[in-house]
């Protein structure tokens, strides 16, 4: 009896609580709220004003030419190289700094006392196309929340919620950030133990296609999958031939895809594993796979809290760390800091809490998305315990020849526990990075095609 008195509460309670969670969920901002995007917010939603001392500047339209010679796939170079940095921050003097350092950052300076960062002058460098921009003002008032908070509808090419309501809207908007059309880029994968030793875990060529953001296309002829991307690993000669691939979906109505080949197995088999807390084999079992790109997958095993906006310290315009050759950037315990630039810049707060019923081996998360560009940036987790356990980044590459900033290369993480880290889609000493090319044919990115590839 007490077994059914129990349930019928938790489902009395999930009543009460599912319209909380998706109170925006069918609600899109009005036409005078849209209008701010033309006005004192940016055409993608951040605060277009400066900060009160100015240390944040203003917005005046990011960074869209890239510099004179440069040419389609090269590294691209550091965009201030004459800067110095403004303050270096480490565990003697960062107390002084503690509101504008996550606790992430703060865990690492006391861990390793040669850690810090180096700040630098802020530049809002976010951009992007003016097809972009005006998309984004069209989901403004069209775009809705679906699938309890986990999915968009009425939204295409743009961002989907540039004046969001709740955490879930943010992360949607992270999910669908601006980073180019179709994109190919060969990659490495590092990982660092807790002693210091340095291996190249996996490496390859990733291939992405954002149709979601094709140039051509149009709310009424899109298909609903908003990203498929392919990682197909020629290194080391143990994983050589292994792939991954990955059909995201923009809502529930289209069933989200991943399938693997091994090659040990000769076959393409689907892999509903790559997803939440798995270990991600691609980075030695350091990262879980819900923290590839700094979010992969679904998150419905937490709730989401927008928190606000803050100012605080992030990793940012790491085109130099970008360039760097491997042995000077991925050194033990942590990235060298003098390769890493940070800067300061707003950014919104979302914590993840693991929802009643569900189970995650990091039951908290704070994440920290950028207002310029839609990406997580920074995010922390704590265990079962409480216990600060794990912090990750991303090293914000600007890339003004797309334009955009971009979050989905260089992102790793930090086991603070056992002291390992990895740094992983890096082109760090390779001959290509990150170029954008002509649209990539669906069928690329077909179960078909892994099998036929596998089998040359």
């Amino acid at each position: 009896m007490h077994h059914k008195s129990t349930l019928l509460a938790a489902f009395v309670a999930g009543l009460l609580v599912a319209p909380l969670a998706t109170s925006s969920a069918w609600a899109a901002v009005s036409a005078d709220e849209a209008a701010k995007l033309k006005t004192t917010l940016t055409p993608l939603g951040a605060e277009r004003g400066a900060n009160a001392d100015g240390s944040i500047p203003a917005w005046s339209g990011g960074i869209t030419k890239p510099p004179a010679g440069y040419k389609s796939g090269d590294a691209r170079p550091d965009l201030f190289p004459g800067e110095k940095p403004v303050l270096s921050i480490n565990a003697k003097n960062m107390a002084q700094f503690d509101a504008k350092l996550t606790d992430g950052v703060k865990a690492l300076m006391k861990k390793y006392p040669d850690f810090r960062i180096d700040v630098y002058p802020t530049h809002r460098s976010a951009a992007a196309p003016q097809w972009v921009y005006d998309n984004t003002f069209k989901n403004a008032t069209r775009a809705k929340l679906v699938d309890g908070g986990h999915g968009t509808a009425g939204a295409f090419g743009g961002t989907p919620f540039p004046i969001p309501k709740d955490g879930y809207e943010v992360f949607q908007n992270h999910r669908l950030a601006w980073v180019g059309s179709y994109v190919q880029t060969p990659v490495r994968v590092w990982v660092v133990t807790g002693d210091g030793k340095r291996a190249m875990a996996s490496g390859g060529m990733q291939s992405f296609r954002k149709q979601y953001y094709d140039p051509e296309g149009s709310i009424e002829k899109f298909d609903g999958y908003a990203g498929l991307g392919k990682f197909a690993v020629s290194e080391p000669g143990s994983k050589a031939g292994e792939a991954i691939l990955a059909h995201d979906a923009l809502n529930a109505s289209n069933p989200r895809g991943l399938w693997q080949y091994l090659v040990g197995q000769r076959r393409v088999r689907k892999a509903p594993s790559v997803a939440y807390d798995t270990p991600d084999s691609v980075t030695s079992g350091i990262g879980l796979f819900d923290e590839a790109f700094m979010l992969f997958g679904p998150i419905d095993k937490h709730e989401l809290k927008l928190v606000g906006k803050k100012e605080i310290y992030i990793p940012y315009n790491n085109n130099k760390a970008a360039s760097a050759p491997v042995a000077d950037l991925v050194t033990p315990n942590t990235l060298n800091p003098a390769q890493v630039r940070w800067e300061l810049h707003r950014v919104w707060e979302v914590e993840a809490t693991v929802a009643a019923g569900k189970r995650h081996v990091v039951p908290k998360r704070k994440y920290y998305i950028d207002e310029d560009s839609w990406q997580i940036v920074l995010f922390d987790g704590w265990d079962a315990k409480g216990d600060l356990w794990r912090t990750n980044y991303t090293l914000v590459l600007t890339a003004p020849d797309i334009p955009a900033v971009v979050g989905n290369m260089m992102w790793g993480g930090y086991d603070l526990q056992t002291g390992a880290y990895y740094l992983n889609m890096a082109s760090n000493e390779l001959k290509t990075q990150y170029k954008p090319v002509a649209a990539i044919p669906r069928s690329f990115f077909s179960p078909e095609e892994l099998a036929n590839e596998g089998t040359r």
